[in-house]
């Protein structure tokens, strides 16, 4: 038991994601960034897409893969300081809701800003690129991998 605080988990960055509203939060500020990027007057709408998918892909792969322990105290002796907030959420459990939510929003964004953007070569190395670089950290083979040795700290 956790004496002073108002939740009862041991770690709150594992159930965060499963709290309610946050997907419809996560969705709604990915519709306000392409919204402030269409707003920006020397933009086509193919590069705001290409925009709001790497923007969406950087902020994502900061926050879910490199940045690791948490912002609470918590009483598990250092264990959540060496994770990631992937490799934290749902206590590390693969293939549950709110991990598949995270790894189809990024797919799906990929499919829409291909076809906004005509699949335009450039365009769609591109998203490609982006879409790789955080798709693959979510992969079950790389849980508490750490390749060559980045971020391992």
């Amino acid at each position: 038991m956790n004496v002073g605080v108002a939740h009862s988990e041991v770690n709150p960055n594992t159930r965060v994601m499963n709290s309610r509203g946050i997907w419809l939060t996560y969705a709604l500020g990915v519709g306000m960034l392409h919204i402030v990027l269409l707003s920006i007057p020397f933009f086509s709408v193919p590069v705001v897409w290409t925009l709001t998918n790497v923007i969406h892909n950087l902020g994502m792969y900061v926050f879910l893969h490199a940045v690791k322990g948490t912002p609470f105290e918590t009483p598990d002796q250092g264990k959540a300081r060496l994770l990631t907030h992937w490799e934290q959420l749902d206590y590390g459990v693969q293939f549950t809701s709110s991990r598949k939510f995270f790894t189809i929003s990024p797919i799906i964004l990929y499919f829409l800003a291909s076809f906004y953007t005509k699949y335009d070569t450039t365009h769609f190395v591109i998203n490609t690129a982006s879409l790789l670089s955080v798709l693959i950290p979510k992969l079950p083979q790389l849980h508490g991998v750490r390749i060559f040795g980045i971020n391992k700290y």
